[in-house]
């Protein structure tokens, strides 16, 4: 492929009363041009990725870039939206904008402010991920849809609590490294695991300790030309990419078996004449550790129903051969929706040109990651290598 990363921002995930969607959009824009050592006039495309759903009352979010820096001003700028992988949806767009020819320079920029909402409204705004004619009363909101998903896959395989709860702390374990996780905790897997008052069941088998974190958020990416990046102080290349839409209805699907996160794995490792075995480690999306546990199958980590494995062997720790979600995940850096695919990208980035600090791997060569919206029915696959 012939796009790079060239820079790259990331605002710290978690709660941000003083902050707004532009405050934050503003922030990340001006940290990310910093960083690649650009201007706003030398980018030629803006993209937007904005969940919002309601949780904020300006829905017209795309030109909020331009309150960055007036040397944006008659760029064009599109809002990208495709539920929780909007992220990585804006950034692919990016990259076919290149790859066709009509820029060289692309701005990402990923955003959502979630805890201004009061919580009933945030249940609500989130199960509009899902298909509302049949998913639209589930209790507990979208947690209720993958508690539903978990207590299928516990009546097809078995009980997974144990399984759930090392997902759960490896995470937070991983996430105390992270500068920009919202929780920065280590809670163990006695905690995890184990029914409380803090550590409620929430929807199913899943407790609060499965579920990601309501958050505010803001990243972003500078994508270029290849070409151009060979000028460029660092550059992160993409290997490959797939997007996969699967459809929106569960009762279409085997849920269990996220046949759109594995067909997007298949088509990205083809496409870049790679295994799953030639990947350092993997950024996958745990909205719920459910998810986590079903993405190591549909990855091909296992076969279908031994996701446990590779939590209880250790493939997936930060020393085995797999590391999955080094920088704490959705599960301890938080998910404010539009910013998560595009967060994803720059701790990726950051792991290959040997930047990210307390969570950094030994030696990566190849990063893996993949961005789910709603429950596996968008799947973005992104296979990124450092080039420069």
């Amino acid at each position: 492929m012939s796009v790079s990363i060239v820079g790259w921002a990331h605002i710290p995930f978690g709660r941000h009363d003083t902050e707004t969607v532009e405050s934050l959009v503003v922030r990340a824009t001006r940290e990310a041009l910093a960083h690649a050592g650009i201007a706003a006039e030398d980018v030629d495309e803006v993209l937007l990725g904005h969940f919002n759903a309601g949780f904020s009352a300006q829905s017209f979010t795309a030109s909020l870039v331009f309150q960055a820096d007036d040397g944006f001003r008659f760029k064009p700028a599109t809002r990208v939206e495709n539920a929780c992988a909007t992220g990585s949806a804006a950034v692919h767009q990016g990259i076919k904008s290149i790859e066709a020819k009509r820029a060289r320079t692309v701005l990402v920029v990923g955003v959502e402010q979630m805890t201004t909402t009061p919580g009933p409204e945030i249940g609500q705004n989130l199960l509009k991920a899902s298909y509302l004619p049949e998913d639209g009363d589930t209790p507990g909101g979208f947690a209720g849809v993958f508690g539903k998903i978990a207590d299928l896959y516990f009546q097809r395989h078995g009980d997974q609590s144990d399984a759930l709860a090392m997902i759960a702390a490896k995470n937070h374990r991983n996430g105390v490294g992270n500068p920009y996780a919202q929780m920065r905790k280590d809670l163990g897997y006695d905690f995890c695991r184990t029914e409380s008052e803090k550590n409620p069941f929430v929807a199913g088998p899943l407790k609060r300790t499965d579920c990601s974190l309501v958050s505010d958020g803001a990243a972003a990416v500078v994508l270029m030309d290849s070409d151009l990046a060979r000028e460029m102080p660092r550059a992160v290349s993409f290997r490959s990419t797939a997007h996969v839409q699967d459809f929106l209805p569960m009762s279409k699907r085997d849920i269990v078996r996220f046949e759109g996160c594995a067909e997007a794995w298949s088509q990205a490792l083809g496409n870049g004449g790679l295994t799953l075995d030639d990947l350092s480690f993997v950024e996958t999306h745990d909205c719920f550790t459910i998810a986590e546990l079903i993405e190591y199958e549909a990855m091909g980590l296992t076969p279908p129903g031994q996701g446990a494995r590779a939590i209880k062997e250790g493939w997936t720790q930060p020393d085995g051969k797999l590391p999955v979600n080094l920088s704490g995940g959705l599960k301890a850096k938080g998910h404010p929706i539009g910013a998560t695919g595009v967060s994803m990208h720059v701790l990726t980035a950051m792991q290959l040109c040997g930047e990210a600090g307390d969570i950094q791997a030994r030696d990566p060569v190849l990063g893996g990651i993949f961005n789910m919206g709603g429950a596996a029915v968008a799947n973005y696959v992104s296979i990124l290598e450092r080039t420069r």
